[in-house]
């Protein structure tokens, strides 16, 4: 029963969060952030595919409604229609919300709503720009103490951890990791940042 409220809890919360992006995305109100900070989006490797997935809603719903002749199941269908394109919406809305954050402090790598993964620049040993396209095996993969979280099956940016770390994600089962890539739709200047900031970290520290 336990597992079960906290899916229901994991669940409503998502929506929350989905629709408060949305908000903010149309609004054009990003969520804030502390001085020195820089953001750098990752929703450019799916465009393609949300694009897709919403132009197919999009039209489905006109066509349903006329093919269906029952008018109970025509009203149902279309307010699933609508309510399914909106969030779809959302889906992307959050991955713009809520992108990767060079900060003084460190590097947070996220994917929407469903990861948030800080990382303090003294954990932090390098970070390099590096492309690479993933086996098949999911967006989340670990292999050998290396965490790639891909997207569109593809990563951009190296970063290697100063010491094995473990990290709060799922697919890790609490394995440490001592190596963790990332797509970053710009990886050249998220690196640049990072490294800037590493810098200004470290030039503080020693003072």
């Amino acid at each position: 029963m336990a597992k079960v409220w906290a899916l229901i809890r994991f669940v409503v919360l998502y929506e929350l969060r989905l629709w408060a992006a949305l908000f903010r995305w149309i609004a054009r109100r990003p969520v804030p952030v502390e001085p020195g900070t820089l953001r750098f989006g990752y929703v450019g490797a799916i465009k393609l595919i949300l694009g897709a997935f919403i132009a197919v809603s999009a039209v489905e719903i006109p066509i349903l409604h006329l093919m269906i002749p029952w008018e109970p199941v025509r009203v149902a269908l279309l307010a699933l229609g609508v309510y399914g394109l909106f969030w779809m919406f959302g889906l992307a809305a959050t991955m713009s919300v809520y992108p990767h954050l060079t900060t003084p402090d460190g590097l947070r790598i996220r994917n929407s709503i469903t990861l948030d993964l800080p990382l303090d620049w003294a954990a932090v040993e390098s970070i390099t720009v590096r492309r690479r396209s993933m086996p098949p095996g999911g967006q989340t993969q670990l292999e050998d103490g290396v965490l790639s979280l891909g997207m569109a099956s593809q990563t951009s940016v190296d970063v290697r951890l100063t010491e094995p770390a473990v990290v709060p994600v799922r697919k890790t089962r609490g394995e440490p990791v001592r190596e963790i890539r990332f797509h970053a739709d710009d990886p050249e200047a998220l690196v640049a940042a990072a490294r800037t900031a590493m810098d200004q970290a470290l030039a503080t520290k020693n003072r």
